[in-house]
């Protein structure tokens, strides 16, 4: 059997399976899913395919892949039973847009892929120009892929920095801005007001932004580095707490000071 043909098998199997589970002769918990309450699942599986992947185990992301084609699956079903549209529909809408936006491999354009002419052929396919060269975006992007987006949209026009270190001097810039509004509040008896809050978040805001750009030129994904820091924030952490508690110490007891040290020692272990 070709690996084509055995493909073909196995997803035809797949939705049969599907078909069964929602049937009479199914799983009650199965037929009482909607497109509603399987989202949570969705958004959960499509996150353990990122950590597969930034494992590097392929055991582990061939069994993640399957998980997000079994969401797939349910919406599908669902969708059919409902007389919405069928799994064979949403396959050939999802072949006919991929051939539109290659017109470099599957039409007679001769020019190379650019994410610019990507744009463009998704403006054209929802019949309207673009309203803006910015482009438009899904409110649900988590933040830093909403601005790494954006930040790729103005640079198909021209309007990027020349290089991650010139937009390092805009981060440093921003970090200044922030100084200054820390300082303000200080100046007012610690205590922040209303207007302070307000204008502090705006600068952190510009300051990750800023933090995005750099990444984005030097081709990282702001998101997953984002990720491992705070993953060895947490391993160096936990190392900490274990040095503590091997010499009986309890963490809540001791200063930051005395903490710091140990942090200190923790990542002199390599964590």
């Amino acid at each position: 059997m070709s690996r084509v043909d055995r493909t073909l098998q196995a997803f035809s199997k797949a939705v049969e399976i599907m078909r069964t589970l929602r049937s009479d002769k199914g799983c009650a918990w199965d037929r009482e899913q909607t497109h509603d309450s399987l989202k949570p699942y969705l958004i959960e599986e499509a996150y353990e395919v990122i950590q597969a992947i930034e494992e590097g185990d392929a055991q582990h992301l061939k069994e993640e892949l399957g998980d997000v084609l079994l969401q797939i699956l349910f919406h599908a079903q669902i969708a059919e039973e409902e007389d919405a549209f069928s799994l064979a529909e949403s396959i050939e809408h999802l072949n006919e847009k991929m051939i539109r936006r290659h017109p470099h491999v599957f039409g007679d354009s001769k020019a190379g892929y650019t994410y610019k002419q990507w744009e463009e052929i998704k403006a054209k396919e929802k019949g309207r120009a673009k309203s803006s060269r910015i482009g438009e975006f899904n409110p649900a992007l988590p933040a830093l892929s909403m601005a790494r987006r954006a930040q790729e949209n103005a640079s198909t026009v021209g309007f990027d920095w020349p290089d991650a270190s010139e937009a390092f001097c805009k981060v440093e810039e921003e970090g200044d801005e922030v100084k200054k509004l820390l300082n303000r509040s200080a100046h007012r008896a610690g205590v922040e007001t209303g207007e302070d809050r307000a204008d502090i978040e705006l600068e952190i805001g510009d300051l990750l932004f800023s933090v995005v750009n750099v990444a984005r030129l030097l081709h990282l994904d702001p998101e997953a580095a984002l990720k491992k820091s705070t993953r060895k924030f947490i391993s160096r952490f936990q190392k900490m707490e274990r040095l503590l508690e091997a010499e009986g110490l309890v963490l809540e007891d001791q200063t930051l000071e005395f903490l710091d040290r140990y942090w200190e020692k923790a990542k002199a272990d390599g964590v």
